[in-house]
């Protein structure tokens, strides 16, 4: 029974996420693109709740280290909350969405988006920081949690504070499903299905923060 071997509700780790698929797609599909602008366009819903995410997130990550002796637990857990930080500023684009003032023109000019953000200005702030949480999510939510449960003499022990357990599978798969789908859509292969998702990188983004939530969650709760 999968509750007794992990640290958090089915709520948190199966339920929300299910619920959260099942919305966006039943949204996708009944939703004016009017009604997809307001949620997924730049400012939107949809990047106002990753930020709120990506917020408790650092809140969770700051109680971890205030918990922990060990310096690269510390360390572990400082650039998570940090992480977090950034994410749920960028997302808002430092209060920006919130307050609207107008972008200093001296940073327009840098910034693709003309917005008060670091994630527009270069892909080393934005596309390469996505790519390592991707990645983090496939080892860290599917790989070493199904290694753990099945086979956990392999995992180098030292490493055991940190490794999730398998309530970050479910969104992980998610996750996965979606980028997977982001790619093929890339492609052009002129397959509809690919194309459902009217901005299906802002759906994965959500995904992605809320795995990295759940999983500082499960830390916690450990």
């Amino acid at each position: 029974h999968c509750d007794s071997i992990v640290p958090i509700s089915r709520i948190w780790w199966l339920i929300i996420p299910c619920v959260m698929l099942v919305a966006q797609i039943a949204f996708e599909w009944l939703a004016s693109e009017e009604g997809k602008s307001i949620l997924l366009e730049e400012g939107g819903i949809h990047e106002s709740l990753q930020a709120i995410i990506a917020f408790i997130g650092c809140v969770i990550g700051v109680r971890l280290l205030s918990r922990v002796r060990s310096p690269w637990l510390k360390l572990w857990y400082f650039i998570a909350a940090l992480g977090c930080l950034y994410i749920a500023g960028e997302e808002i684009s430092w209060g920006q969405w919130l307050f609207h003032w107008t972008t200093p023109m001296e940073w327009a000019r840098l910034n693709d988006q003309n917005e008060t953000n670091l994630h527009n200005m270069s892909t080393w702030l934005d596309q390469k920081p996505q790519a390592l949480l991707q990645i983090g999510v496939l080892v860290g939510g599917i790989i070493i949690p199904l290694i753990k449960h099945f086979a956990p003499h392999k995992l180098p022990q030292r490493f055991a504070p940190i490794y999730g357990d398998m309530i970050l599978l479910p969104t992980a798969l998610i996750a996965l499903v979606l980028k997977i789908i982001d790619t093929l859509a890339d492609m052009k292969l002129g397959i509809s299905i690919f194309h459902f998702f009217w901005r299906i990188s802002e759906v994965l983004e959500l995904f992605i923060y809320y795995f990295v939530t759940l999983y500082l969650g499960g830390q916690w709760a450990k």
